[in-house]
């Protein structure tokens, strides 16, 4: 239920931008599906190749801290019966002071990583947010919304997506124009199809 209310004001917003008065009829909105952008967006491989590559350390080091605590564990249990009160006390605090260290290690490692993962992406993003902003200038589009799954978008026009326009402008190719929809289909209320 509170999905449900944090997204009416997003599907009322939506609602109203869709059934504008007559006197914005004019109006031009697009959507793109950022999930096929980010996909196909040039140097996204060699992006993800160099992220993998360097945090392979990172991933190496948290494997043999977590294979070391485990043989510790594994050694505490099978001494634990023969050793005195003290012994296991004192063998205890050494693994929860080696698990300690473990979870801040993992924890430092996992944000360098996030770190070098926004800076490796951030260039790309920021290819695809100039391309989505010239084809909305070039189509005088005033919106264009993002309709992937998960979207506020409940039904779109097909016609209305420049999803393939904003991957030329990155990879630097012409699109084709999408084909217009037969006569028979409407356009939603407010909406005008995109120019080819």
């Amino acid at each position: 239920m509170r999905g449900l209310l944090r997204a009416a004001p997003v599907a009322l917003a939506l609602l109203a931008a869709l059934s504008l008065p007559a006197r914005a009829q004019g109006v031009k909105v697009a959507y793109v599906q950022t999930s096929v952008l980010l996909e196909q967006a040039p140097g996204r491989a060699e992006a993800e190749a160099q992220f993998d590559k360097e945090t392979g350390t990172y991933r190496d080091q948290i494997k043999r801290m977590s294979d070391s605590l485990n043989a510790m564990i594994a050694d505490f249990q099978k001494r634990s019966a023969s050793l005195t009160a003290t012994a296991r006390e004192t063998q205890g605090k050494g693994i929860q002071a080696k698990e300690a260290e473990y979870q801040r290690r993992t924890q430092e490692l996992e944000q360098k990583a996030q770190g070098r993962q926004s800076e490796l992406v951030q260039p790309i993003l920021d290819k695809i947010k100039g391309a989505i902003e010239e084809v909305r200038v070039e189509g005088g589009y005033a919106m264009i919304f993002n309709a992937d799954q998960g979207s506020p978008i409940v039904a779109v026009d097909k016609s209305l997506n420049v999803t393939d326009r904003v991957l030329s402008k990155l990879k630097g190719t012409t699109a084709a124009a999408p084909a217009r929809p037969s006569a028979t289909t409407p356009a939603p209320s407010g909406v005008t199809r995109p120019n080819p």
